[in-house]
């Protein structure tokens, strides 16, 4: 999943050498925080947040497939 995520954001990116995944598991959940350089977050998180929406459903898809819940924070 931490690939999956990372590959995604690095091709959103300018600066791809400054994202930065941080991964807490607990239990059936998997948090995943996200950090970007300073100009790229507004890529990341899109037009009214459907770029970070469509993330998070790719995301949860394929968490569900290893059973568990994943949620993504995308940090400022």
């Amino acid at each position: 999943m931490r690939e999956f995520l990372e590959f995604i954001a690095k091709h959103l990116v300018d600066k791809p050498e400054d994202v930065k995944i941080t991964m807490e598991d607990r239990e059936n959940r998997v948090i995943f925080r996200l950090q970007v350089g300073q100009g790229d977050v507004g890529k990341v998180i899109g037009r009214r947040g459907r770029t970070a929406n469509a993330m998070r459903v790719l995301l949860s898809a394929v968490a569900a497939k290893e059973g568990k819940r994943a949620v993504l924070e995308i940090l400022q």
